[in-house]
């Protein structure tokens, strides 16, 4: 199993780079590190001198996944920089992309069910990561104004998960094509104000 690596990678990256291909390919279950060690053109030696065992890999992949999702908030704001809503409304718009082209789901999400163990390594950075984006985008939610700001922002996340599971189960043509008409429908509620649902309830 031969990968397609440049010598001008340093040995520790293009491990890390095959990794992650190979654990979303064949699932962190499915692979080993002699496995990968062949298709990132090294020796399992040189895998351990860097990562000291498998499991300090996996969470290593994830961590560094991690990073690379956690850009996604300085493109928001640069983007749109001080509209907290359109912000938001990016972040719906950056999830449904995420659901449409990535088949196989969300990295650290399928880590999780794939490691029951509460003590490896990668459990700590995945939920580290999850509890980060939620705080994150309640704290964007709360800027932009919107009601219930933390409920809206564990619905979203909520919505976000589970559209990229329902598109690995069902494709992409499944209800998670509704992930965008759902969470602009709980933004649209979020900004009704207090005194017009009041009014609401009265008119029923």
């Amino acid at each position: 199993m031969r990968g397609i690596c440049s010598d001008r990678v340093r040995p520790r990256q293009r491990i890390l780079d095959t990794a992650r291909n190979l654990f979303r390919k064949y699932g962190i279950k499915g692979i080993g590190v002699e496995a990968i060690a062949e298709a990132a053109e090294t020796n399992k030696m040189t895998l351990y001198r860097h990562f000291g065992s498998k499991d300090e890999l996996i969470a290593e992949c994830l961590r560094e996944a991690a990073n690379r999702a956690c850009d996604i908030w300085c493109d928001l704001e640069a983007q749109n920089p001080g509209d907290a809503l359109a912000q938001v409304k990016g972040w719906v718009r950056i999830g449904a992309e995420r659901v449409l082209s990535e088949g196989r789901g969300c990295d650290l999400a399928n880590a999780a069910v794939e490691l029951p163990d509460g003590d490896h390594p990668a459990k700590r950075v995945i939920q580290e990561f999850k509890v980060e984006q939620r705080n994150r985008l309640a704290d964007l939610c709360r800027r932009a104004g919107l009601q219930n700001p933390d409920l809206v922002s564990d619905t979203l996340s909520l919505l976000l998960e589970g559209a990229r599971v329902n598109r690995q189960s069902v494709g992409p043509d499944g209800p998670c094509a509704q992930f965008v008409a759902a969470a602009e429908a709980v933004i649209a509620a979020s900004q009704r104000r207090p005194e017009t649902l009041i009014a609401d309830d009265r008119a029923r």
